[in-house]
């Protein structure tokens, strides 16, 4: 059973950092690029973030500079590092793993993360 444990969120302040991490289980995570989206009331779900199989990266332009992804493959995590973060930030953060070859897509549960004073 594959599960994507996404873990990190809160309430933060304008300017402030939160740390976003997804646990992977049941998958080949070296074999799935991993992603980070979120989702705002009344929006669509965007991506945020991606980080390849190979380790590429990249990102929304409205994230440039301010957010970074990373994963270890030995710990089957993806993390998000949210900097400087602002209240359009503010949304539902979903993991997300796309199998290399196309053959699975999986979603985490979410994560609130809120910035607001």
């Amino acid at each position: 059973q594959v599960q994507l444990v996404e873990s990190g969120g809160g309430l933060v302040q304008p300017g402030g950092s939160l740390r976003l991490s997804c646990a992977a289980s049941g998958i080949i995570f070296s074999f799935y690029a991993m992603g980070w989206y979120r989702q705002a009331p009344g929006k669509q779900r965007e991506l945020v973030a991606k980080i390849g199989s190979g380790g590429s990266t990249a990102y929304a332009d409205s994230v440039k500079g301010r957010f970074t992804i990373s994963r270890d493959n030995a710990k089957n995590t993806v993390w998000l590092q949210m900097n400087s973060l602002k209240p359009e930030d503010t949304a539902v953060y979903y993991c997300n793993a796309v199998h290399d070859m196309g053959s699975g897509n999986y979603w985490g549960q979410g994560t609130q993360v809120t910035v607001s004073s």
